[in-house]
């Protein structure tokens, strides 16, 4: 999975001045890749732990996404699922659900016109609880070149979103380190965005 070093997107990244993410939430730059290790170590396989520790986990490890593709990053989204290159089989994302009652990860991906804007939280409404929100590409995650009257300036005004992915388009591979960075955050006990907006209203 790892990027070749004289590849063109390996420049430094700086985060967009107009995306400023609220507290908690997460912005993962566009050619950020890590290396997978499997270990067969019996240290790995065997573990005692609480059942808390237990459900964070098997939250983490089987997201069942809602895909909401409204523009052209949606593409690089069916690319990153359909391909076993990316194995996205080990978050349990393979299959894209498609109502959100059976989903607890939405995708959102593109811009976000303002007429769309209720239907998104009309179906965020009805997902699983725990949700998480992924802004997929610069659109959703800050209106992208699309700065007008018709479109909003990033799903976050509608939605609370836990992590941003942004890149016009992002690599599957900036998804895939977004999707281990949601798990690395259930795991280990942070609350989804949905939570931390009850709590502080």
């Amino acid at each position: 999975m790892a990027l070749r070093p004289d590849a063109p997107h390996d420049r430094p990244y700086t985060v967009p001045p107009t995306l400023t993410p609220p507290s908690g939430a997460v912005v993962i730059p566009p050619a950020q890749v890590r290396r997978s290790l499997r270990s067969t170590d019996l240290e790995q396989v065997v573990m005692t732990t609480s059942l808390e520790k237990i459900f964070k986990m098997a939250t983490a490890n089987s997201m069942w996404p809602f895909g909401f593709g409204l523009a052209c990053c949606a593409m690089e989204m069916i690319a990153m699922i359909s391909s076993a290159r990316y194995d996205v089989a080990r978050f349990g994302s393979e299959v894209v659900r498609a109502t959100p009652r059976q989903s607890d990860l939405m995708i959102v991906s593109g811009r976000v016109a303002h007429k769309m804007a209720e239907p998104i939280r009309q179906l965020y409404e009805q997902m699983l609880e725990p949700k998480y929100v992924m802004a997929m590409g610069a659109c959703s995650s800050t209106g992208g070149m699309f700065s007008n009257y018709s479109v909003l300036q990033g799903v976050d005004k509608i939605v609370p979103v836990d992590v941003y992915v942004p890149g016009c388009p992002p690599r599957p591979e900036a998804v895939v380190e977004g999707l281990m960075v949601l798990q690395e955050r259930i795991k280990s006990g942070i609350p989804s965005a949905s939570i931390n907006q009850e709590t502080q209203s």
